[in-house]
């Protein structure tokens, strides 16, 4: 279990310099790497995922910038909807479930690029206001229908894509939270990662509930994940962050396309 070890080692590398978004190439690495099949991979990269996003939530809730009632919500939607993506990723063919993990990992290479050229996950330009809003005088959200349901709708959307492509929702929860709330980055970010850590860990336990977690595989993976998640710490600090996700960009897109390749001429 050398290898996969070190596979391991890998992602926590990419979850210290990118973030919980970098954890989408622990599905592919597995792949490649272990050769274990697109529904074998998924729940081992939830767990790997599932622990880094929990690290970062738990920073975040001892600096007050987790909306824990907020991340709660959309934790629960996405909890409902996990097992269906789980359901679907254990009867569709590993052909086209790879393919749409390539196009998924694609959009994630174009989105981490703009966010380089743009200089960060900076708030998307409103033509009017969100339907979140954040009271200044209590430091929580006003909570109305239009944004219980908008985040509703948001953590369904990353509880179908965790379950089925074993991926912590990242890509989501950030846009959905820039988009639907006016929260500051900082909070938007911590919120998602507490929501990626409920919903991933919820779908690991699903996965090892109807096993179809294989542990011998799981277990060196997320302990290789944290060692790299430790050494790449050490390091993230004295990189440039546009460089850092630049490289992270290109390495997605290029492994999107490896899948592409591999989901088009072979099983």
């Amino acid at each position: 279990m050398t290898l996969v070890a070190l596979l391991g080692f890998a992602v926590g590398i990419v979850l210290a310099l990118t973030g919980a978004g970098g954890g989408i190439l622990a599905v592919p690495l597995l792949v490649f790497g272990a050769g274990l099949s697109m529904a074998e991979a998924g729940p081992i990269g939830l767990l790997a995922v599932g622990l880094a996003a929990s690290l970062g939530a738990g920073m975040g809730l001892r600096s007050g910038t987790v909306r824990y009632k907020a991340a709660l919500l959309v934790a629960a939607a996405g909890v409902l909807c996990s097992p269906l993506g789980l359901w679907l990723a254990q009867r569709m063919p590993n052909r086209p479930l790879t393919a749409v993990f390539a196009i998924v990992l694609l959009y994630v290479a174009l989105r981490a690029w703009r966010r380089s050229r743009c200089g960060g996950d900076a708030p998307p330009e409103r033509a009017k206001p969100p339907p979140c809003r954040l009271d200044t005088a209590r430091g929580k959200l006003n909570w109305t229908a239009p944004c219980a349901r908008a985040l509703c709708w948001s953590g369904l959307v990353a509880g179908g894509l965790s379950g089925l492509l074993g991926v912590g929702g990242g890509f989501v929860m950030v846009p959905a939270l820039q988009r639907f709330t006016d929260l500051g980055t900082q909070s938007v970010l911590a919120t998602s990662l507490a929501v990626i850590a409920l919903v991933s860990m919820a779908g690991v336990a699903a996965s090892a509930a109807t096993g179809h977690l294989q542990w011998a595989v799981a277990v060196p993976f997320a302990l290789g994940a944290l060692a790299g998640m430790g050494a790449g710490r050490l390091v993230a600090a004295r990189l440039p962050a546009a460089r850092l996700q630049q490289g992270f960009a290109l390495v997605s897109a290029l492994v999107a396309l490896a899948l592409l390749v591999r989901a088009t001429f072979y099983v």
